[in-house]
């Protein structure tokens, strides 16, 4: 079954970035219950980094999986999760110089990768 994604309510307060990560070896369950007519809820495997967007007065509960049940396990304040957002770099396109002195670079070092290869 395919989870339709719930879009934060816009109410004119600020969102924030944040991210979690599964440290422990077992699966876990965040939500966030505590703002109003929004529903989150998502499956975090061990090991795995979950990114979203709040508003900064919703808290981040921790739901720990044990054999059929689940357990309260942490209840964080999100704007202790948030990320700073990094600044979009301005993409310069290389000049034709740049490109040409590029490729020919690589040209180099294609072949010289090729005349210290081992004969097979």
């Amino acid at each position: 079954m395919a989870q339709i994604l719930d879009p934060l309510p816009f109410d004119g307060q600020s969102q924030i970035l944040c991210c979690y990560i599964n440290a422990t070896s077992k699966i876990q369950v965040a939500r966030i219950t505590n703002v109003s007519d929004w529903y989150f809820e998502r499956v975090v495997f061990p090991g795995q980094r979950l990114l979203f967007e709040t508003i900064p007065r919703a808290i981040l509960e921790i739901h720990t999986g044990m054999m059929a049940s689940s357990i309260l396990s942490d209840s964080i304040p999100c704007v202790q999760l948030e990320v700073e957002a990094a600044e979009p770099s301005v993409f310069e396109p290389a000049s034709g110089a740049e490109l040409e002195a590029s490729s020919a670079t690589e040209a180099l070092d294609d072949a010289a990768a090729i005349a210290v290869s081992p004969a097979s």
